[in-house]
């Protein structure tokens, strides 16, 4: 069996290309996430979990939690297990009369209903090395310190020069020459 990696869900976001559903899972103790597409109404059903959101009625993952609670199992984890032609599986891992039992489900169902019952959330390592993002460091930092090191600051002169010799009168006296050209 492959090594599991715990995650938690770090957001949910709305692709701007297509206006798909993305669940974004973090690695627990790295930088790293694994972005799953997802439906629309699974996204909501995490959202909804997430945010603690009371429902006027329980929506279908309620119900999962509602029936597993209720035929005395008790839901140990989720696991996402594998990626196949850009699919994703996952387990629930169930506990019943102290026997272990896997459930294959969907991934975002299996998202959705451990946002709501609180439990751990495993990734294969196998899926993390092939779908897992580590974002580069910051890139806005590094390119400043390349800037820094690239200026030359006797060019600078020309800009020295200029802002002390400037005066806010010059701009008004450039106004007039501007509105006088407007005339003609």
């Amino acid at each position: 069996m492959s090594k599991m990696i715990e995650v938690e869900i770090d957001s949910v976001r709305v692709s701007l290309t297509n206006q798909q559903r993305i669940v974004i899972l973090k690695q627990a103790n790295l930088e790293r996430y694994l972005p799953i597409w997802i439906g629309l109404y699974e996204a909501e059903a995490i959202t909804i979990a997430l945010q603690d959101i009371q429902v006027a009625r329980p929506q279908t993952h309620d119900l999962l939690k509602t029936l597993i609670q209720s035929l005395h199992a008790k839901l140990i984890q989720v696991e996402i297990m594998s990626l196949s032609d850009d699919v994703f599986y996952g387990n629930l891992v169930l506990e019943m009369n102290g026997e272990r039992k896997d459930v294959d489900c969907r991934p975002s169902d299996a998202l959705a209903l451990a946002a709501r019952m609180r439990v751990p959330i495993l990734v294969t390592e196998d899926v993390m090395d092939q779908a897992g993002i580590v974002p580069e460091e910051d890139i806005l930092s590094s390119e400043i310190d390349d800037f820094e090191d690239e200026v030359d600051e006797s060019n600078l002169d020309v800009f020295e020069d200029f802002l002390q010799n400037f005066s806010i009168d010059d701009l008004d006296s450039d106004d007039d020459s501007i509105e006088e050209d407007d005339e003609d």
